[in-house]
């Protein structure tokens, strides 16, 4: 008998495949009502500088896709791209350290999963983490401080896959 039930099966690869043709959907110049109506509600929305707004869309805790969509000051398209891509998340890393927790959410969008850790940085904090295209079993964590501020951010193995097949962590 299969682990997972057929009907939690179909759900995931029916989020998948919304989530493989969301970039497809999309083109520069789009009203936001266009967007709206292609992709949905979103998963959260962000102001940005100069009267833009980002829309998120994050397809977690288990997906592996969070895409941003950027709308100029009038309200249409000007970008949209995978925020959880292995490039940009190489690159976030060099910028994390000091950054807010509202940059980190306009950056990567909701994480997969919080923890709260004894010690960053010498005090209590949290750990956010998010799953993103890989052939590795990997996560992306990022360390925040109690004054809710980045401490440092890269990959570590997804804890779904450290496991001995008995169910305890190795």
């Amino acid at each position: 008998m299969s682990r997972f039930p057929l009907p939690a099966i179909a759900l995931a690869l029916a989020l998948l495949l919304a989530g493989c043709s969301l970039g497809r959907s999309l083109q520069a110049g789009q009203a936001e009502a266009e967007v709206l109506q292609r992709l949905g509600t979103p998963t959260a929305r962000y102001p940005m500088a100069d009267g833009r707004v980002r829309l998120e869309y994050a397809t977690g805790p288990m997906g592996r896709e969070t895409w941003m969509v950027d709308l100029d000051a009038q309200g249409r398209v000007s970008q949209f791209f995978q925020a959880l891509e292995d490039s940009r998340l190489q690159a976030f890393q060099a910028l994390a350290p000091g950054l807010s927790i509202d940059e980190l959410l306009r950056t990567l969008g909701r994480p997969a999963e919080v923890r709260q850790v004894a010690r960053v940085a010498g005090r209590p904090g949290q750990v956010w983490a998010w799953r993103y295209p890989t052939p590795e079993c990997q996560w992306y964590e990022v360390s925040i401080d109690a004054d809710r501020r980045v401490v440092d951010a890269g990959f570590a193995i997804d804890p779904r896959c450290d496991t001995r097949g008995d169910g305890d962590r190795s």
